[in-house]
């Protein structure tokens, strides 16, 4: 089968891999689209080889099970949840392999991933597709727009509240569109107006291009001075996220989701003094990726207009070059049947 491997430098390869063959309790399944996420550009930018195959975001189809896999069958349409730990643990025990303190895999980094013909995963890793969703859906589903599902339940967004969303790419566009299902009224801040312009289209109610105007001021005046209730960032960068906490009123809760960097706080003014509530928040659990995919289709969640950018593995170059240049919308490898 073909892969997709990041050599080093921003280049990609396409590599020749053995069929996988499923063992006792796995399942291979048939990719159908793989997403494009902005962990990504990490290995991909990185001065360093890698030996195995890219993608995190997979979503395909049940092709082969091994010996005493159960909770699917051949031919049923899955997102793959891309993380496995021992199984056995309390964290895997109710979802979070993530958390699995004696060892994970995280397909996609250092174990074969979705940007492939076939992926070889734990059966148990396996969550189905509504036939209401196409594969471009489920994959996006599979880590950016089930990240920003699992922010916004941290959260709990509702229509009580304004939500501040700090960055306009692929989960914070997700944000938007899920925070309005869930009702709540959404200021998205970014520093590039095609974005902003995408977030507003998406549902937004306000945008604020924070190259252009001061953040903080903006969102006190649409909120009548007090500040957001609820703010979340999506960048890792620094001053976006300082400015994140800062924006959000008395009692508010900001939380960070974007990885990578650092911020700095004046703690006092910022957060104590405040009674502000801060919070983490990485992806989800294996049951919330089934429910994120189920809410999509109640609530009749446009997510398909998330997605602008559709390749084939042939296109890899072009994809991630396009990705990292700051796309609109959400990008997906998509993969005959």
């Amino acid at each position: 089968m073909r892969g997709i491997v990041f050599t080093g430098n921003r280049k990609v390869e396409m590599r020749e891999f053995p069929d996988p063959v499923p063992g006792p309790g796995e399942a291979v399944v048939r990719m159908r689209a793989s997403g494009i996420c902005g962990s990504d550009l990490t290995p991909y930018r990185a001065d360093r080889v890698n030996s195995y195959i890219s993608g995190h975001e997979p979503c395909g189809v049940v092709a082969a099970l091994g010996e005493h896999a159960a909770g699917a069958k051949v031919g049923d349409r899955v997102i793959v949840y891309h993380y496995s730990g021992d199984g056995t643990c309390k964290y895997c025990r109710t979802g979070w392999e993530q958390m699995c303190p004696n060892g994970r895999k995280t397909y996609g980094f250092g174990h074969n991933g979705g940007n492939a013909d076939y992926i070889l995963v734990p059966a148990r890793t396996l969550v189905p597709l509504p036939d209401e969703l196409s594969f471009e859906e489920g994959a996006a589903i599979a880590c950016g727009t089930g990240t920003a599902y699992g922010a916004m339940l941290r959260l709990q967004a509702s229509g009580r509240d304004t939500l501040a969303v700090f960055g306009a790419g692929p989960v914070g566009l997700s944000a938007v569109l899920l925070a309005r299902a869930m009702g709540a009224r959404v200021i998205a801040v970014d520093i590039s107006p095609a974005r902003l312009d995408f977030a507003r289209e998406l549902g937004a109610d306000h945008t604020i291009n924070s190259r252009e105007v001061e953040p903080l001021p903006a969102i006190a005046d649409l909120t009548h001075g007090e500040g957001a209730d609820l703010a979340v960032d999506c960048t890792g960068n620094a001053e976006a996220r300082a400015q994140m906490v800062r924006c959000v009123r008395i009692f508010g809760t900001a939380c960070f989701v974007g990885e990578g960097g650092t911020v700095t706080l004046n703690v006092s003014p910022d957060v104590i003094k405040k009674r502000l509530t801060i919070m983490g928040s990485w992806t989800f659990s294996m049951p919330m990726l089934g429910e994120c995919a189920r809410f999509i289709v109640d609530r009749k969640v446009p997510l398909h207009r998330l997605i602008t950018g559709r390749y084939t593995l042939d296109q890899a170059a072009r994809a991630m070059a396009d990705f990292e240049g700051g796309s609109v919308g959400k990008s997906v490898f998509v993969m005959p049947e």
